[in-house]
C-alpha cells in the first residue's frame, strides 16, 4: 500500500515539475527575444520623444526667423536709423539670439547690415570678413536653401564651422522687402538649451525618463532632472539646430535589458512559488492519505489483536470451567489452581473490555471523571495488592517504594488506577528476560508523581512520541510479536490530560522504561 502511495506521489511530482521546468526554460530561452521586442517598443517611443524636442526647437527658431524678417523690414523702411534701444528691446524677446546678419545675395557674399545686442546696425570689417568667409564655406548649404525657397519652402540649417564652438550660426533665406537674401542668426546654444528647451524637455520627460543634451567636446551636459550625472543613454540623436550637441534619453532607474531580466526573474519566482505551493499541496494530500492508510491498517490490526486478546482468556476460562464441570480434577489443590486461573483470565477479559469501552467513551467525549482528594500512596498500595500475587506467579520481581507524608491530590482514583494498571500491563508484556517491575511515588519539584519502571526491552527514540497515539504498535522485534490492542497508553494519556497532568517517559533499548505520571502543584491539597 505504501509503495502505491509513493508511486502516486512521484507521478504527481512529475506532472507538476514537467510544465514548471518547461515554463522556466521557455522564459529563459525567450529572454533575448522579449528584450528585443521591448527595445523596439521603447526605441519607437524614445524616437518620438526626441523628435518632439527637436521639432519644438525647430519651431522656436522658425518663429524667430519670422520675427527677424518683420523687424528687418522695419529697419529698411527707416533707412537704418533705428534707435539702438529699439533693437535691444527687440532682441530681449529672444535671450539666446546674440546677433542677426544679412547678406545681399547668393553670389555676392558682402554683408548688407546687421544688428546685435549692442544695438549697432553697422558691422566691423573684421566681422564682415568673418561672415563673408562663413558664407563662402557654406555655399552648398546656401544653394540648397535657395532651391527650397524657390519651391515655396523656407528651411533653416546650421552653418558648418571649424571654430567658434561656443556659438551656433543658423542660415535661412530671408524675404525682407521682397528681396531674397541670406540671414545669419548667431545663437548661444547653452543659453538656448537652458532658457528655451529646458521647460519643454522637463515636461516631456515626466518621471519615467531623463532627457539629456550634451556636447562631449566641451564636457557640457544638461539633464531634465537637473542633476549633472553622466548617464548611459538608451537612445541618442543629433540636435537639429546645433550639430555639435546631441540629445539623448535614458530610463529613470534601470535599463531596458535590466527591466526585461527583472521581469523574467519575477516570472520565474512566481512560477517557482506556485510550484512549491502545488508540491506542498501534493505532500499534504499524500501525508493525509498515508495517515488514513496507517489508521485503517491500525484499526485492522486492532480488530485482529482484540480478537486474539479476547479469544485467549475465553478459551482458558472455557477449558478450565469444562474440566471442573466434568469433575476431572481429583485434588482440591488443583481445583483451587483452576479457579484461580479462571478468575485471573476473567479479570484480564474485564480489563480488555473496560479499555475498549473507555476508549469508545473517550472518542465520543462522554467519559466523565469523579475528582476527589486522594492519597497517591494508598492508590499504589491497592494496585500492588491486587496484582503482586499474579505477577509473582509469572516470575516477576514486583515491588513498590512509597515516599512518606505525600500531600493529597485531586484525582479520579478509578481512572488513575486504570492508568497505573495499563502501565504495569505494558511492563509485563515487554519485560523480556529481566522480569523486574517497581512502582515509586514521590515529589519532583512542582509535581507529585507515580512512576512505573521496568527492566524490559525498552522503546526506540523514534517511537517514543508515537506510542501514545491510538492503535500504534511498534512493528519490529518482540514488541511486534506481543499481542495487544494498542489502546493502553492512549488511555493513560487521555486520563492525564483530563487531570491537567503530564507523562514523562525515559527509555533506552535493552535497558527498560520509566513512565512517570506527574500531577501539577495546583492540584495539591495540603
Amino acid at each position: 500500500m505504501y509503495k502505491t502511495i509513493g508511486k502516486i506521489g512521484i507521478l504527481l511530482l512529475f506532472i507538476i515539475l514537467i510544465p514548471v521546468v518547461f515554463l522556466i526554460f521557455n522564459e529563459l530561452n525567450n529572454l533575448n527575444d522579449n528584450e528585443k521586442v521591448l527595445e523596439n517598443i521603447y526605441s519607437n517611443q524614445l524616437d518620438a520623444i526626441l523628435f518632439s524636442v527637436n521639432q519644438y526647437s525647430q519651431d522656436v527658431v522658425e518663429n524667430w526667423a519670422n520675427q527677424v524678417d518683420i523687424f528687418s523690414d522695419k529697419i529698411n523702411r527707416e533707412e537704418l536709423t533705428m534707435n539702438p534701444n529699439t533693437i535691444d528691446s527687440f532682441l530681449t524677446e529672444f535671450p539666446s539670439l546674440n546677433m542677426v546678419v544679412f547678406a545681399d545675395s547668393i553670389n555676392d557674399h558682402s554683408i548688407q547690415y546687421s544688428f546685435s545686442v549692442s544695438g549697432n546696425l553697422e558691422i566691423p570689417d573684421s566681422l564682415n570678413k568673418f561672415f563673408s568667409k562663413i558664407l563662402k564655406e557654406n555655399s552648398a548649404i546656401i544653394n540648397r536653401l535657395f532651391t527650397y525657397k524657390k519651391g515655396g519652402y523656407r528651411k533653416i540649417e546650421p552653418a558648418v564651422l571649424d571654430s567658434l564652438n561656443y556659438l551656433s550660426l543658423l542660415l535661412y533665406v530671408s524675404s525682407s522687402k521682397n528681396k531674397h537674401g541670406i540671414c545669419i542668426m548667431v545663437i548661444d546654444p547653452q543659453n538656448f538649451i537652458w532658457k528655451i528647451l529646458s521647460p519643454k524637455i522637463q515636461e516631456v520627460a515626466s518621471e519615467d525618463f531623463v532627457i539629456s543634451i550634451f556636447n562631449r567636446s566641451e564636457s557640457y551636459r544638461f539633464n531634465s532632472n537637473k542633476d549633472q550625472i553622466e548617464r548611459k543613454v538608451q537612445k541618442e540623436k543629433e540636435l537639429w539646430i546645433f550639430p555639435n550637441y546631441n540629445i539623448g534619453i535614458s530610463l529613470n532607474g534601470k535599463t531596458i535589458g535590466e527591466l526585461v531580466k527583472q521581469r523574467a526573474i519575477t516570472n520565474i519566482i512566481i512560477i517557482s512559488v506556485l510550484s512549491l505551493i502545488l508540491i506542498f499541496g501534493v505532500w499534504f494530500v499524500l501525508r493525509n492519505v498515508r495517515k488514513e492508510v496507517e489508521l485503517a491498517k491500525a484499526k485492522s490490526d486492532f480488530v485482529s489483536n482484540v480478537s486474539h486478546e479476547l479469544r485467549t482468556p475465553l478459551s482458558l476460562i472455557s477449558m478450565f470451567a469444562e474440566t471442573l464441570e466434568m469433575d476431572r480434577v481429583n485434588s482440591d489443590e488443583k481445583k483451587k489452581e483452576y479457579y484461580s486461573i479462571i478468575s485471573q483470565e476473567a479479570n484480564r477479559l474485564g480489563r480488555i473490555v473496560n479499555n475498549i469501552l473507555n476508549f469508545s467513551r473517550m472518542e465520543d467525549g462522554v467519559r466523565k471523571f469523579n475528582i476527589e482528594e486522594k492519597n497517591i500512596n494508598e492508590l499504589v498500595e491497592r494496585v500492588y495488592n491486587n496484582y503482586h500475587f499474579h505477577l509473582k506467579n509469572k516470575g516477576f520481581d514486583f515491588d513498590y517504594k512509597l515516599t512518606d507524608n505525600l500531600p493529597k491530590v485531586k484525582i479520579d482514583e478509578e481512572a488513575v488506577s486504570e492508568a497505573v494498571i495499563n502501565l504495569i500491563d505494558n511492563a509485563v508484556k515487554y519485560s523480556g528476560e529481566k522480569k523486574e517491575i517497581q512502582i515509586i511515588t514521590g515529589i519532583d519539584e512542582k509535581f507529585v508523581f507515580i512512576e512505573v519502571a521496568d527492566k524490559g526491552i525498552g522503546i526506540a527514540q523514534e517511537d517514543q512520541k508515537k506510542i501514545f497515539d491510538k492503535f500504534f504498535r511498534v512493528s519490529t522485534g518482540l514488541v511486534h510479536n506481543t499481542k495487544g490492542t494498542g489502546l493502553g497508553l492512549t488511555l493513560v494519556k487521555h486520563v492525564m490530560e483530563a487531570h491537567n497532568a503530564k507523562i514523562d517517559l525515559q527509555s533506552k533499548i535493552g535497558s527498560g522504561s520509566k513512565f512517570k505520571l506527574l500531577f501539577p502543584i495546583e492540584n495539591l491539597i495540603t
